[in-house]
């Protein structure tokens, strides 16, 4: 496949999966009251630190692999996630189970297909480092297909454990159809599944960043639903959601971005790749919430429903988040090419601030204060990113790659 129509399928690929992300939430957030929407978001929170945390341990390893024969990592990826997201989904599973409460029975449901969503992602980024965009594409694309009318079909008032059900079944002909076609490209291999144990596994510290980075924010958002109430966590996920456009920007980039930039050969032009990259992401994140702040109140409602009022108090804040994460995600981007290892403590140190600055924030000013903190912590993180990638300036381009999988 030539390169522009692999960015293209790959950037489709991304934008179909978000818009799916975006469309459960929306579908949801309509056929329930804002108490049942809220857990429902407690729920798709916990999904997606762990869904963040497998990208991180086993797709972010993977996408650096430069080997001349990608079936063995590939197809060691898929298993190591089956068989680690199986043994995770029960475990959440049991410990739920017995448990009170509506969101204990969400979480429990939220176990058992864990395995099926956390496998079916990983072969997303397998399709993308065999250079077969285009197969990840119709997966999702079916994905989609199967999961938006299925949740539309669910009758009003359904509760959060039978939405999260139904999200979670539908994703079981979009596995079953990646499996069969990664199946035809990895044949005649065996997976080395202790390469992920092994000591200097790079998922290891691509998973640490993640979880100070990303994962710390949307378990502090958990938190704040404690100390205040769900609907709060319900305002800021539903003001998150409607920036789902830029999350498939933001993922494109990271997922996609260091096979292409090391192939500029250079710290000046992948630097100016990157500048120019991210001031485009926030000049897009800014109109992108210009218009959503002009939104009618009725096309706003059709969109989140009941929670539409507390969300779009929050926008402005929101999007002045997204706009300097643009910033910030580039910075990162052009540091994990340059060398991976310096982009640690700027994720410890800012990702920590942006929780203690959210937690001040709600005290000062409420849900949006915790807003407008979330934002002062991302644009001191990608203050410090670039300013860590101008003091590499005259550093001759590194790339650390992860050492080749033996064929067992």
């Amino acid at each position: 496949m030539r390169a522009r129509t692999a960015i293209i399928c790959s950037v489709l690929d991304q934008g179909i999966a978000a818009v799916t992300n975006i469309a459960v939430l929306v579908v949801v957030a309509r056929l329930s009251d804002a108490g049942s929407f809220a857990v429902f978001a407690m729920v798709y929170v916990v999904f997606t630190v762990l869904l963040g945390a497998a990208g991180a341990y086993v797709g972010q390893e993977l996408v650096l692999h430069r080997a001349e024969d990608l079936r063995v990592p590939c197809r060691s990826a898929a298993l190591f996630t089956a068989a680690a997201s199986t043994t995770a989904g029960l475990l959440l599973a049991a410990v739920t189970a017995f448990l009170p409460g509506r969101t204990a029975a969400a979480l429990a449901v939220l176990g058992l297909v864990l395995p099926v969503a956390l496998t079916q992602d990983t072969l997303r980024y397998c399709f993308s480092v065999l250079r077969l965009p285009h197969l990840a594409l119709a997966a999702d694309t079916l994905r989609f297909a199967a999961a938006v009318p299925a949740l539309l079909l669910q009758p009003d008032g359904s509760g959060a454990a039978r939405m999260v059900a139904v999200w979670g079944v539908t994703a079981l002909p979009a596995l079953a159809l990646s499996v069969l076609l990664l199946r035809r490209h990895v044949a005649g291999v065996r997976a080395d599944l202790r390469r992920y144990l092994r000591r200097g596994h790079l998922g290891r510290r691509f998973i640490v960043e993640f979880a100070v980075g990303n994962a710390s924010s949307q378990l502090a958002v958990l938190g704040l639903g404690i100390i205040a109430t769900p609907l709060a966590v319900g305002a800021l996920r539903g003001a998150t959601t409607l920036f789902g456009p830029l999350n498939v920007l933001f993922n494109s980039a990271t997922s996609f971005g260091p096979p292409l930039l090391t192939r500029l050969g250079g710290l000046r032009r992948t630097t100016r790749a990157t500048m120019v990259l991210g001031a485009a992401l926030a000049a897009v994140a800014v109109g992108w919430a210009a218009a959503l702040y002009l939104l009618p109140d009725g096309a706003g409602r059709q969109l989140l429903g009941a929670t539409w009022p507390a969300a779009s108090h929050l926008l402005p804040a929101t999007g002045a988040q997204y706009a300097t994460m643009a910033l910030g995600i580039c910075g990162l981007l052009t540091l994990r090419v340059l060398s991976p290892r310096a982009t640690l403590p700027i994720q410890l140190v800012f990702s920590v601030a942006a929780v203690v600055f959210m937690y001040a924030g709600y005290a000062t000013d409420g849900v949006l204060g915790a807003a407008w903190g979330l934002f002062l912590g991302s644009a001191l993180k990608a203050a410090a990113s670039w300013s860590r990638v101008y003091t590499m300036r005259h550093m001759p381009l590194v790339t650390e790659t992860p050492d080749p999988a033996p064929v067992a």
